[in-house]
């Protein structure tokens, strides 16, 4: 299997890119660990009833990429890259397919926001909360918090009380700078600020309290009880069945990590991203990235971002010419330049939460390393992730990193006393995903 483009993923910058390639006659394949196209954002849209506009394009998008030509695996799995051959498991069985260009579109990985008690059965991330919405109706009920920073918490909230869910609070735990700078420039997206404003109203008119606070921790017997936090200068504790975490999201790097892609330092939302060009070109001839994998810019955005990379791959593979190329993204640059002006309000308005973190606190979930033992590690001499495996075993679980990775940087930061971009990062490997004997068996005898 040859195809001119391989996509990794089929949100709206992948499923853009998909259109975009096959409006050129060039062949796709594309490969999604999803049942069906539309990623996280779009999660199950093709069963879920259009109740916004913005319903509307998505199934638009969907539906025309169902007709498109493209060749589309879901559940398909990606565990390895090698040069430009990508391999993944569908079926119990591994496979592979060579491109003459592969476009990574793997979106955002939420960020992990470990406070006392976030491992207590009844609490998740909000994300997670947002995928059980979509993909099986399940509203949140009883008493359910929500709690951290970002616009989710506001999207969220407003969709599970559409879909009649109850929520007994929002605590915003967020620590805005001065967004007066910024206001300027987020003004080409209006349409944006409105939908932001027009949440909160919905949740003032559904009377849920609005908390700013602070040192939140959860605790319970067993399972979630209690949520304990500071607000007004006081200690308040509420009973809670569940309770919904969110700080925000960073780009998916672990596909980019384990290729080698040139990766820099985003310093407004402390995290890593690949180093790309105006066409989504990384370090590494033939390999692209788009959308929010490459920088955190929404689904609007993304779909922007898609066809732009696609058309940067097609000039590329000498399908199109750079004329082409260059006429036609020009409006879609521009579009998207507009879509990203909103970024930098919202940098500002959301930094990412940086509590002290609780010796006694876990903060690799899958070996159960503490926030005390990574300290005790940097005492040792641990200078950094890499490092911190043999110390620990943090980073070294099914996840590989994907979840702690942020977390277990900045406890050892804090502790060496060291800025957080100096921490040597984690350096992947493939597969980057769990991959049994039995699947690898069987690639050689998968057909073509």
């Amino acid at each position: 299997m040859t195809p001119d483009l391989i996509i990794v993923g089929a949100g709206p910058a992948g499923l853009a890119a998909a259109l975009q390639a096959r409006a050129h006659g060039a062949s796709v394949l594309l490969l999604d660990e999803g049942a069906g196209p539309g990623g996280r954002i779009w999660q199950a849209i093709e069963r879920r009833q259009p109740k916004t506009r913005d319903d509307d394009l998505a199934r638009q998008t969907v539906q025309t990429f169902r007709t498109c030509g493209a060749d589309a695996r879901f559940r398909a799995t990606v565990w390895a890259i090698e040069g430009h051959t990508v391999y993944w498991t569908q079926d119990g069985a591994a496979r592979s397919a060579t491109a003459g260009a592969i476009l990574l579109a793997t979106g955002t990985t939420e960020r992990p926001m470990p406070i006392p008690g976030w491992t207590l059965p009844g609490v998740m991330t909000v994300g997670a909360a947002q995928i059980l919405l979509k993909t099986a109706g399940l509203v949140p009920r009883g008493r359910t918090w929500i709690a951290g920073q970002g616009p989710l918490l506001l999207l969220y909230a407003v969709q599970a009380l559409e879909a009649g869910g109850q929520i007994a609070g929002i605590i915003d735990l967020a620590r805005p700078a001065s967004a007066v700078p910024h206001l300027l420039g987020a003004l080409q997206t209006p349409s944006a600020l409105a939908k932001g404003l027009l949440w909160r109203q919905r949740i003032r008119r559904a009377r849920i309290p609005w908390l700013i606070a602070g040192r939140l921790e959860a605790t319970g017997n067993n399972r979630l009880e209690r949520i304990g936090f500071h607000t007004a200068g006081a200690a308040r504790i509420e009973d809670a069945d569940t309770l919904l975490l969110h700080d925000g999201v960073i780009p998916s790097v672990q596909l980019s990590r384990a290729l080698g892609c040139a990766h820099e330092w985003d310093a407004a939302q402390a995290c890593w991203r690949p180093a790309t060009d105006a066409w989504g070109q990384t370090s590494i001839p033939g390999i692209a990235i788009a959308g929010d994998g490459a920088a955190v810019g929404g689904w609007q955005a993304a779909l922007l971002s898609g066809r732009i990379a696609a058309l940067g791959a097609l000039a590329r593979l000498n399908l199109i010419d750079a004329s082409t190329r260059n006429r036609e993204a020009r409006p879609l640059q521009l579009r998207r330049k507009r879509r990203m002006a909103l970024r930098p309000l919202l940098d500002a308005l959301y930094p990412p939460l940086r509590p002290t973190i609780a010796d006694s606190t876990v903060v690799c979930r899958c070996e159960e390393v503490t926030a005390g033992q990574v300290r005790a590690a940097a005492g040792l001499g641990c200078l950094g992730l890499n490092q911190m495996k043999a110390f620990t075993r943090a980073g070294m679980g099914p996840c590989q990193g994907r979840m702690c990775s942020p977390t277990v940087a900045a406890v050892l930061a804090e502790a060496r006393g060291v800025p957080v971009e100096t921490i040597d990062p984690l350096r992947l490997r493939f597969p980057t995903k769990p991959l049994t004997l039995g699947e690898l068996a069987a690639l050689d005898a998968t057909p073509p």
